[in-house]
């Protein structure tokens, strides 16, 4: 399946804040903890726990959120399917990246260890 322009749209505009509670629920409910979330969010994006917290409630879009990023040279090594795409087959750059976010948190609650997620 292939990202349509519509759903980068809507991908763009998302804020990070709405989906973040989301994030905390699904690993906690499997057993991980905020702080792996964390690590896993640092390891991606270069930000600590305290820029996330400012990024919530500044309520910033994954747009801007992943602007401001400085995404891990090893992201690229991040593959496979998520919601219904595959990964190296997404075109558009923002989409790729929250898509790499939500394959790094589904790894996380499917309970691989820390150093297959950070792609060591």
């Amino acid at each position: 399946m292939k990202p349509t322009p519509e759903h980068n749209e809507r991908i763009a505009k998302m804020t990070f804040a709405a989906v973040y509670p989301h994030y905390v629920k699904k690993v906690e409910s499997k057993g991980r903890t905020v702080e792996e979330l964390h690590e896993v969010m640092h390891w991606l994006t270069g930000f600590d726990t305290k820029k996330l917290q400012e990024l919530i409630d500044e309520n910033a879009t994954f747009e801007a959120f992943f602007k401001n990023a400085n995404i891990n040279p090893n992201a690229t090594l991040i593959t496979g399917v998520i919601c219904g795409y595959r990964i190296e087959e997404i075109e558009n750059p923002l989409t790729k990246q929250v898509r790499y976010l939500d394959k790094l948190v589904d790894e996380l609650t499917k309970g691989k260890k820390m150093e297959k997620i950070l792609r060591k």
